[in-house]
């Protein structure tokens, strides 16, 4: 899960495993894979950046083999 702003600037948290996309054409639009479409105040790199934090979270809670 990542936390991020609506334009208003109200946060939310967005499972990050629901992202499609990521676009910023200036504002940073992001489609999930059921369609919908969210636009956030961050940056496009930042979502990103945070998705991949997410990630790595993510794999070090998985117990080794």
């Amino acid at each position: 899960m990542v936390t991020l702003h609506r334009l208003n600037g109200k946060p939310f948290v967005l499972n990050a495993e629901l992202i499609r996309t990521v676009e910023e054409n200036p504002d940073t639009i992001i489609t999930l894979v059921n369609g919908d479409h969210v636009v956030v105040q961050e940056r496009m790199q930042d979502v990103v950046d945070r998705t991949i934090e997410y990630g790595r979270l993510l794999r070090r809670m998985i117990p080794p083999s």
